[in-house]
């Protein structure tokens, strides 16, 4: 027998599929049952090429986007390159390549790649972000944000990381580290673009009820959205028009308030400066805890530090009592108001402060929530940990912020939107492209750049030179998809309403906040704008997500530091997709990952192996034993596809093949490839083509259905009687009815005996015990 050989085959069949377009949906008119979008999140090329776990990822999402077009969906499963970024830039910058080069390299490595996985991909639908008629419509968004009072620029104290040079959205900061390069990320005071995600924070998490998303999901959405209802109090200050603004959920403990605190971020604190007598120290202690971490700020069991703002006092409104203000470091400015009425003997922190500088600590009674709101002037609220997206970044390899800066003596007309019909802002290729690390931009330098007209006035005026952040570019690609030809719009009003929302969505569980959160607010605000209309989980952009779970080798992180990356090219290569595929997909639960080990794969092979020698074993007809088993692994199989359970699918498939070594015939090989089908595309069509002969593909050929009769999982001895008295045995399958108990008990010798010349003038049936004929 040949010896089974993939390269040819898997190079053979992908050329096939590529031209015969089997994978390409019907995007006008979806055939079948209707459209079924399967969406991957797409992959950001920040090095040589794919690893493994990308493979994983990928090949998850595509056995689900397979299994549904068996089933008779017409499935839409695009690819692209998240290839803007920070990522690719530090990648160009590492091996000493311009990003727009190095990107025409690193496209040509992963669409190999990602062709040779075998997934069924819809290539005509391809895009990358870097493309100016993608980022054209990037652009487009950002200035419908502006126009809708979403997008709005203000000085305040951001997230920067030293070593990216740039700032960071609160959601991009890990545990005090930047989530790209886990640098220790500071605090600066910058003048940045914001996006207004804010609003949208009671939507953002009453939908999360709504949605069939993975539960971490929801759950880390929630908790970082971070929804408290509480009071809004004010603290008039002594001999000033100011007053400290406190959000509190604790409004029943007013009366034992001794002392405030200001984080030192606070912008309160510089407008008192005339006030503080002590200004040179709280003007130290504020630049000390600036280049703190927000963990360094508040860990646990760190010591408390802080400086009295002398000079001034704040008057408790609950009982007109003057007490200190400070300025301390666990007091953080994206929490609440950035102030805090102390409490120390209700709050453990406070307390530990108050021991630590000699304050005051008052066992005032609590008091009604209600009557004390009331009495004092306060405000019933709901506040949210979120805070709004930060979107600009100070590098270079981006889209260009479509804004135009008009200076008063100029025209005075302040921020004006770049004119739609002027986009794309072409991202200029400038030779020294590496981030200045300061508040600005490499395209800050850039005269022919950033120097033009204003386009209210006409005026002189200066183009933004900061680009926005790639997770703008991702957080809307899955719809310029379905319209990625159409040149006149970002997503076609009638193809947008024919395939959207996603159907399922298969991605990391690490961008939760970073990615998902995002995507969730800008559907929904392009569908408050009437842009796009799938408003039946209210403007959600994917009706299902799973997250798939992390892909360890030699039981770590895989990381260019341990030197454990694993290359799927040198497996493909050896082995085969087919055996990747599985492989990977065999290492434990989807949603919870594995551990890749060499000595792994050798299993998969010799089922492989096993596999195209069935091709010599068929029988001319079925073989009844199989079919219980094989009945029963198309309802197993279903069912873990399905729920996304790919590692117990293929043991069943496994087993199922075990069974099959006893003979099969040519009907009952087809059930079996075609469960194995979305695992092992390559295989299988082989074999369904050359040796079953079909003409058309296993992967739109219809997906297999069980006989329920045959899937029983005991089976039971039925008591046979005549007149009462046992004579008999017969084993059935479970719940078998009464006409199958009767006709199968009158096969039995004994019975047939018994019955000879008789005529049965009743029968009694008990399920699943017994059946009685009285003659």
């Amino acid at each position: 027998m040949p010896k089974y050989d993939h390269k040819k085959t898997e190079k053979y069949w992908q050329a096939k599929w590529l031209k015969e377009k089997i994978y390409e949906p019907d995007l006008k008119s979806p055939r079948g049952k209707g459209k079924f979008y399967n969406l991957m999140m797409f992959p950001y090329p920040s090095a040589e090429g794919l690893h493994v776990g990308n493979v994983y990822a990928f090949v998850g999402s595509d056995i689900y986007g397979r299994y549904q077009r068996m089933r008779g969906y017409d499935v839409f499963e695009p690819i692209g390159l998240d290839g803007f970024g920070i990522h690719s830039e530090n990648y160009a910058l590492k091996i000493g390549k311009h990003p727009a080069d190095q990107a025409k390299i690193s496209e040509k490595k992963f669409y190999k790649q990602l062709r040779a996985i075998g997934n069924g991909f819809a290539w005509d639908e391809k895009l990358e972000t870097y493309d100016p008629e993608y980022y054209r419509w990037t652009q487009w968004i950002f200035i419908q944000m502006f126009k809708h009072g979403l997008a709005y620029r203000k000085k305040q104290a951001v997230n920067w990381c030293p070593s990216c040079l740039t700032v960071l959205a609160d959601e991009q900061v890990i545990a005090g580290e930047c989530e790209r390069c886990e640098s220790k990320v500071i605090k600066r005071e910058l003048e940045q673009w914001f996006f207004k995600i804010t609003d949208y924070a009671e939507r953002l998490l009453n939908n999360l009820d709504k949605i069939d998303w993975s539960e971490k999901i929801k759950i880390a959405q929630r908790n970082w959205i971070g929804k408290n209802t509480g009071a809004l109090i004010g603290f008039k200050l002594q001999a000033t028009s100011y007053k400290i603004d406190v959000f509190t959920t604790r409004p029943d403990t007013l009366f034992g308030a001794t002392y405030m605190v200001l984080a030192p971020e606070h912008e309160l604190i510089r407008q008192l400066k005339p006030q503080i007598q002590n200004w040179s120290g709280v003007e130290t202690y504020i630049n000390t805890a600036k280049a703190k971490t927000t963990e360094q700020r508040i860990a646990e069991g760190k010591e408390k530090t802080g400086v009295e703002l002398k000079g001034v006092m704040a008057v408790n409104p609950a009982n007109q009592k003057e007490i200190p203000v400070w300025v301390a470091d666990y007091v953080l400015t994206g929490h609440g108001t950035g102030a805090i009425m102390a409490v120390p003997a209700h709050d453990e922190r406070d307390a530990e402060f108050a021991k630590k500088f000699g304050l005051p600590v008052s066992d005032a009674p609590l008091v009604d929530n209600e009557e004390i709101i009331k009495k004092v002037g306060g405000q019933k609220i709901t506040n949210y940990r979120l805070r709004d997206w930060l979107i600009s970044r100070q590098r270079y390899w981006g889209p260009p912020i479509p804004m135009i800066y008009c200076d008063p003596p100029a025209g005075g007309c302040n921020w004006q939107p770049v004119p739609e019909e002027d986009l794309p802002v072409v991202l200029p290729k400038v030779k020294d492209f590496r981030p200045t690390g300061t508040d600005k931009s490499p395209l800050a330098s850039v005269e022919k750049f950033y120097q033009t007209k204003c386009p209210k006035c006409g005026g002189p005026a200066r183009r933004e030179t900061d680009v926005s952040d790639t997770f703008l570019d991702s957080a809307w690609y899955y719809l310029r998809y379905p319209s990625v030809k159409d040149k006149k719009t970002p997503f076609g009003p009638a193809i947008t309403k024919t395939w959207l929302p996603v159907d399922v969505y298969i991605g990391g569980a690490e961008h939760a906040v970073l990615h998902l959160l995002y995507v969730r607010f800008v559907a929904m605000a392009l569908h408050d704008w009437g842009l796009v209309d799938f408003s039946a989980k209210g403007g959600e952009p994917a009706t299902r997500f799973r997250a798939h779970g992390l892909l360890i080798s030699g039981g770590a992180k895989m990381s260019k530091s341990r030197g454990n990356v694993v290359n799927p090219d040198e497996y493909i290569k050896k082995y085969g997709a087919d055996v990747l595929r599985m492989y990977l997909m065999f290492l434990g639960p989807f949603d919870q990952g594995g551990d890749f080990r060499d000595e792994g794969v050798a299993g998969i092979v010799r089922f492989i192996n096993r596999v195209w020698s069935l091709k010599e074993k068929i029988a001319s007809q079925d073989s009844l034993e199989l079919n219980r088993p094989l009945h029963k692994s198309i309802k197993k199989v279903s069912e873990d596809i399905a729920e996304l359970h790919y590692n117990t699918a293929i043991s069943q498939l496994m087993i199922l093949s075990r069974e099959m070594e006893n003979g099969f015939s040519a009907e009952q090989l087809e059930i079996f490839l075609k469960l194995l089908a979305p695992f092992a595309p390559h295989i299988t069509e082989e074999i369904w083509h050359s040796i079953l002969k079909n003409k058309e593909s296993i992967h739109i050929a219809p997906w297999p259905e069980y006989n329920p009769k045959l899937i029983a999982d005991e089976m039971i001895d039925f008591i046979i009687q005549i007149n009462g008295k046992a004579r008999g045995v017969v084993t059935l399958a479970q719940n078998s009815t009464e006409p199958e108990v009767s006709a199968a008990a009158q096969t039995n010798a004994n019975i047939k005996k018994h019955l000879a010349d008789k005529t049965i003038i009743k029968t009694v049936f008990v399920p699943n015990r017994l059946i009685n004929f009285v003659i």
